[in-house]
């Protein structure tokens, strides 16, 4: 059975307020009635208050509750961007996904916060979801990009899909485009990547495929992506290699010798290279 997903990512300015939000929600999945996945750019819900501790909220706050519904009435899977997480006296960037439900199907504390700019505390958590009957997706923020070792970890969790949420408005997007095709490409996955539209941000937003292509891309304008993941497209490339060439899931063997990994005190073993979701 075919793995489809419509989706749209919003390419927009932050907005002041639940109720603007909503409203453009509704908007878009009445412009765009097939989207299953709706994405945003990161804090999209706090264009006054991204950096005040007061916006905060618990994830069982009335925030996240209407986050929630609106995803239930509109039966779709929603990712807003990312909220002010309070929990106890630490404020994180969290990324959220609300399934067709009306449920928080998973939250993700950004690990690399834009330091320093960003006064949020890091995370210490890797987040990937299953989405029934269609496949696993990974939830990232931003800055986390620069960090492969994030991306990877994600992929060797099973995602077959990347969300990296960002509210780039400084000159360093174009790096950024690179590090999306460039995570894409080393871990054989998709990578949605949304920005905040000018004035604030500075846009171009992109989807990038498991080989590294552009499927689709923005300017700097607002504007809304809209395309459909294939789910199967990561299990082809992964099978028969990038390019039809390049399998790094492959890459070890049994008897091979452990590659020490100095810097992490740690190592990669042959034996769980591919993953638990491959063993």
């Amino acid at each position: 059975m075919a793995r489809w997903l419509p989706f749209a990512l919003v390419q927009a300015e932050p907005v002041a307020g639940e109720s603007a939000f909503a409203a453009d929600v509704a908007e878009v999945v009445e412009r765009f009635p097939q989207t299953r996945l709706l994405v945003y750019p990161e804090l999209h819900l706090f264009r006054d208050t991204a950096r005040n501790p007061d916006a905060a909220e618990p994830l069982g706050g009335p925030r996240a509750a209407m986050l929630a519904e609106l995803a239930g009435d509109l039966r779709i899977w929603l990712l807003p961007g990312t909220l002010c997480e309070r929990a106890g006296d630490a404020v994180y960037n969290t990324a959220v996904l609300f399934s067709p439900t009306g449920k928080l199907a998973a939250a993700y504390r950004k690990c690399f916060p834009w330091r320093p700019y960003e006064p949020y505390r890091p995370g210490t958590d890797f987040v990937v979801v299953d989405l029934p009957d269609l496949g696993r997706v990974g939830l990232s923020i931003c800055y986390d990009a620069w960090f492969p070792e994030v991306s990877r970890q994600l992929a060797w969790l099973g995602a077959e899909v990347i969300i990296n949420p960002t509210q780039t408005t400084t000159s360093d997007r174009a790096q950024e485009v690179v590090l999306t095709r460039a995570n894409a490409i080393a871990n054989q996955v998709y990578v949605l990547s949304p920005n905040a539209a000018a004035p604030t941000g500075v846009g171009q937003s992109l989807v990038v495929d498991p080989e590294g292509r552009v499927r689709v891309a923005a300017g700097r304008a607002p504007e809304v992506l809209t395309d459909v993941l294939d789910f199967d497209e990561v299990a082809r490339v992964r099978r028969f290699g990038t390019a039809g060439l390049n399998r790094m899931w492959d890459q070890f063997r049994p008897g091979d010798a452990a590659l020490e990994l100095p810097a992490y005190r740690g190592r990669i073993d042959p034996e769980t290279w591919r993953g638990p979701h491959e063993q």
